[in-house]
């Protein structure tokens, strides 16, 4: 099911709707994301289209007149590719795709294709044509409209339907063997997690594209492929690491987003128990993105769903070299000053007010308040060594104590 090839940037549109549960606002929000992820897979965004629904059309997700709009542009503009920013049921992607005559792609399927891009190996591959086939199964009638019943005429009174039902067949076996092929790896896996002794575990937890990686290269000392697109990490890495005297295991996982399809949530069940299973948190923001907050509060819905939302955690607020608040002029006396215009130093007392001490500003890239962040992982991490193992205390003295030989960037 996946395939390597390269793809080629697909002209496209967006599709989103307005209504109780995202405003015009965050509707706009959630196209930019979706366009982002488009590139990532790569698509070319023409246009967007938008309309104001209480609920989607249960036959087409938007209304007959904003339908025709849609065509009429893609007809125009030969597009090849519309992507709706809301998972469709498989009926409506069915009659899209009659009514558009291009590929219809949802929210879901998009982000799938861009897991599929970036899984090199074997156990991510696995795990993403699962999801894969987990969300194709329900959609497979679509495949098969050169067979169906309806059309009538010599020949196609019923070949349409037991095509169907073999491939369904097929795929249920498919679905089956890669669950029993993931199952093989979880158990590895875990067995390889229960070898790595007792050394404290922290995992680096986040929005996708917020720099986990890149941090990861930074106080790890490796190579872990890092770039500003979604999704750049899919493997689960781990490295020993070691703050002055103080080794522990870090674990880069991949990266959260809204709206993450809950097939891949399942598929991806060993590279979130890494997360499960760490001793620590290092909850990673891009505090330049200006919905970070959003993405704050989407990161803690799936660690509470994972049942990961009471474990120590750092908040480490990341690109600072990037971000700059929105200014209002001094002699502007309409414009109400909004957290956009916060600046870092605001933003620092805002979280510190929160959160106490478990907050960090740093620039990972350009390596600024890295000391910092590293007297702050040391202090965390001995402080949980030394509850597990408290005849260890004076192996380990505090970060500004240690009279060892300090370790060279």
């Amino acid at each position: 099911m996946i395939e390597k090839e390269e793809i080629e940037y697909e002209k496209s549109v967006l599709i989103g709707i307005i209504n109780k549960f995202q405003d015009e606002e965050k509707s706009e929000e959630y196209l930019d994301e979706l366009e982002f992820l488009a590139y990532t897979a790569g698509g070319e965004v023409l246009k967007r289209f938008t309309q104001k629904l209480d609920v989607p059309n249960p036959k087409t997700f938007i209304g007959t007149g904003k339908m025709e709009e849609v065509r009429e542009f893609i007809e125009q503009n030969d597009v090849g590719t519309a992507i709706f920013d809301d998972e469709l049921s498989p009926a409506q992607q069915k009659n899209i795709e009659k009514i558009l005559k291009c590929k219809v792609v949802d929210r879901t399927y998009l982000i799938l294709d861009i897991f599929a891009q970036r899984a090199k190996t074997s156990y991510a591959r696995t795990q993403v044509e699962l999801a894969q086939y987990e969300y194709l199964l329900p959609r497979l009638v679509g495949l098969w409209t050169h067979l169906e019943r309806q059309r009538g005429g010599i020949g196609m009174r019923g070949p349409g339907e037991t095509e169907i039902e073999t491939d369904r067949r097929i795929v249920r076996d498919k679905i089956s063997q890669l669950k029993d092929k993931l199952k093989t790896i979880d158990k590895q896996m875990a067995v390889q997690r229960g070898n790595r002794g007792q050394l404290v575990r922290v995992a680096l937890v986040g929005y996708t594209n917020v720099g986990k990686s890149t941090l990861m290269n930074v106080i790890s000392k490796s190579e872990v492929f890092a770039e500003n697109k979604l999704f750049a990490t899919l493997d689960t890495t781990v490295r020993k690491v070691v703050i002055r005297n103080l080794p522990f295991l870090l674990t880069d996982t991949v990266g959260f987003i809204r709206k993450l399809p809950t097939q891949l949530v399942e598929s991806f069940k060993s590279t979130l128990d890494e997360v499960r299973e760490a001793d620590l948190l290092l909850h990673v923001v891009d505090i330049a993105h200006p919905n970070f907050e959003d993405h704050i509060a989407s990161v803690n819905q799936i660690l509470d769903e994972i049942e990961s939302a009471d474990k120590p955690t750092l908040m480490v607020f990341n690109k600072i070299d990037a971000y700059s608040p929105e200014v209002i002029e001094e002699d502007d006396l309409i414009t109400e000053k909004t957290p956009a215009h916060n600046t870092l130093t605001e933003w620092k007392r805002t979280w510190m007010n929160r959160l106490g001490d478990n907050v960090l500003f740093i620039s990972a890239i350009n390596k600024e308040n890295i000391e910092e962040f590293r007297k702050k992982v040391y202090e965390a991490v001995r402080e949980i060594h030394i509850t597990r193992f408290p005849y260890n205390n004076f192996l380990y003295p505090e970060y500004d104590k240690y009279t060892g030989e300090i370790e060279e960037d």
